[in-house]
């Protein structure tokens, strides 16, 4: 008998996990970008590779994208290719960070001409987002300052909401604008959306179709995440996640590598407040894999959330409350505990099977010879990465 109850069971089932494109490209660091054979070319190959995942697992219907990185000719024979791979495309991200008018900002730079530059960018992104029937608009901003006096640190938050203010203007029907915040680079003095107050601030003058995105890489060592997950759901301003892991700072790690527990106590926030399989708050991936197995590092990924969801949805509510309201500290923690030492891997690996998945898709997938035939496939024109 499974220790997944009927209810937990029916909560993993609904639980979708978005892929980000650029994900299957490659990437690295500051010094090196590193090839892979089988990398994608374009953005069909990399839905391709996407639905490959959601195959496996069950848990990746949809896919992220980027612009101008998966930029193609025609978003409708693309919304058709993913549609008959078994996805759909999701959230549409914005990029103003790797143009030479972006040097020293972009929706908050002093000339009015640049920032209009990037204001159009983020309409012709929802152009992107009619066409491919994405209902959000991510945007990051790499904008800030490296020194003490280098900018006027209010004007820029002036501009940032005039521009935001003529970007949401231009969403329609249910499309959504959700404001991404990160704790520094690569500005380091200041950053003009460093924190979950400066995006909350941001995005709720703006109205009720606006929203924060919560990076986990993106916030100060020892940053309690799951306090803000906690705050900003009970605003009701948290729109999706990025999800990753870090050691250090931003190193988009495959989720639950540096801190397992960290993302069960974020899931439990999520269940608490009402965040599981809630279509207003949307589960993505943000990692690259720099040394790892692209499509292999995907399905560690969405496991990695599936199993911490599984294991804080085993927590004890009633015994848990009972614990807080009489004060008792090691009682209420050993709850927590028990549910995250819990092997659920046995019970989920059971549960695929009863749905026609395979019951350890890592294996599956290396066993397939998937990846040696993209390899001999995908031979001659540019493999995507960083920039493409």
């Amino acid at each position: 008998m499974s220790i997944l109850s009927a209810d937990v069971l029916s909560a993993l089932e609904k639980q979708a996990i978005e892929l980000p494109s650029w994900a299957f490209g490659n990437s690295g660091t500051r010094f090196k970008v590193f090839g892979t054979p089988g990398t994608p070319r374009d953005p069909f190959e990399k839905i391709a590779d996407a639905a490959r995942v959601n195959e496996l697992t069950g848990l990746a219907p949809s896919v992220a994208l980027h612009i101008p990185w998966d930029l193609v000719d025609d978003f409708g024979t693309l919304r058709a290719h993913a549609e008959d791979l078994g996805v759909s495309l999701g959230t549409v991200n914005s990029n103003t960070f790797q143009d030479d008018d972006y040097k020293f900002g972009a929706l908050t730079h002093e000339d009015p001409q640049v920032r209009r530059k990037a204001i159009d960018h983020h309409l012709a992104c929802i152009d992107v987002m009619d066409a491919t029937g994405s209902r959000d608009l991510k945007i990051w901003l790499a904008e800030g300052s490296n020194y003490p006096g280098q900018a006027d640190l209010r004007g820029r938050q002036d501009r940032l909401h005039e521009s935001l203010a003529k970007i949401y203007e231009r969403l329609s029907g249910e499309q959504r604008l959700v404001l991404e915040y990160k704790f520094f680079e690569p500005a380091f003095y200041h950053t003009d959306v460093p924190d979950w107050g400066t995006s909350y601030a941001q995005v709720s003058a703006l109205g009720d179709r606006a929203m924060v995105c919560l990076d986990t890489g993106h916030h100060a060592p020892g940053t309690n995440i799951e306090f803000i997950v906690m705050q900003l759901l009970r605003l009701g301003k948290l729109g999706s996640f990025d999800f990753n892991s870090r050691f250090y700072a931003d190193d988009d790690l495959i989720v639950g590598a540096a801190d397992p527990f960290q993302l069960f106590r974020i899931v439990f926030e999520v269940i608490r407040g009402g965040g599981l399989n809630n279509p207003d708050v949307a589960f993505m991936l943000d990692q690259c894999h720099n040394v790892e197995d692209k499509i292999l590092g995907q399905i560690r990924s969405v496991l990695n959330v599936q199993e911490m969801t599984a294991r804080a949805l085993l927590v004890d509510a009633d015994a848990l409350r009972a614990a807080q309201t009489s004060g008792d500290v090691l009682a209420a923690n050993a709850v927590f505990m028990d549910a995250f030492y819990t092997d659920v891997r046995p019970a989920l690996a059971e549960w695929r099977e009863g749905r026609g998945l395979p019951a350890d898709p890592m294996r599956a997938q290396l066993e397939s010879g998937y990846q040696a035939r993209i390899a001999s496939e995908r031979v001659g024109g540019t493999q995507a990465g960083w920039g493409a």
